[in-house]
C-alpha cells in the first residue's frame, strides 16, 4: 500500500492508459487500493502474481508485471505497464524478462505469451526483449475506450527461452 500514490500518479497518465488493456482512464482516487487488494487475493488464490517494478537506485515504483497464471496448463500470459516517466529507458524489457526467467525457471512453466495493440510497436520491442517470438496478429477481443483493438501475438516456451538464452544472459 506504501506505492499507491506513485501508482495513482503513473496510472493516472491518460498515454498510460491508451496503451494497456487494464487501466482505465481517468484513474480514479482508491483505485490504486483496490488494484493493490485485488492483486493480494488473486495472489493468494495462485491466479496471478503480480511484481512491482522499482528502480534500485531509490527504491521508486515505477510500473508493474503480471503474470496471469492457466490453471489448465503450465502456461501464463505476461502483461506490464511502466509509468510514461520512465519510457524508452529499457525497464519494461529488463523486467519483462527477469519475469519470463522467473515463470520457466520458478514456475515451472512450458509456455509464456502476451499481446500488445498494433498501434503500440515499443511493447512488440520489449516483448522481443524478453526472449518472445512474433507469432501474429487478430482484431480483437480486446475493446478500449469503446473501439476494438488489433493486437500483436507473441510467445515463447521454455526450450526456445533457454536456447535463446545459453552463453551468459
Amino acid at each position: 500500500m506504501s506505492d499507491t500514490t506513485d501508482i495513482q500518479r503513473l496510472a493516472s497518465d491518460k498515454d498510460v492508459a491508451s496503451t494497456t488493456k487494464g487501466i482505465k482512464h481517468p484513474y480514479e482516487d482508491g483505485m490504486a487500493e483496490k488494484w493493490i487488494t485485488s492483486c493480494q487475493r488473486r495472489a493468494r488464490l495462485r491466479e496471478i502474481i503480480h511484481f512491482a517494478i522499482i528502480l534500485v537506485r531509490d527504491d521508486a515504483f515505477i510500473g508493474a508485471s503480471t503474470i496471469h497464471i492457466d490453471p489448465d496448463t503450465p502456461s501464463a500470459e505476461l502483461s506490464y505497464w511502466i509509468g510514461k516517466p520512465y519510457w524508452n529507458e529499457g525497464y519494461a524489457s529488463e523486467a519483462s524478462k527477469a519475469i519470463v526467467q522467473y515463470g520457466f525457471s520458478q514456475l515451472s512453466l512450458n509456455r509464456i505469451y502476451a499481446a500488445h495493440f498494433t498501434r503500440n510497436p515499443a511493447s512488440g520491442h520489449v516483448l522481443k526483449n524478453a526472449g518472445m517470438r512474433y507469432e501474429g496478429s487478430q482484431l480483437g477481443p480486446t475493446i478500449k475506450c469503446g473501439k476494438m483493438e488489433k493486437l500483436e501475438l507473441y510467445g515463447v516456451s521454455s526450450e526456445q527461452f533457454l536456447k535463446g538464452n545459453q552463453g551468459g544472459a
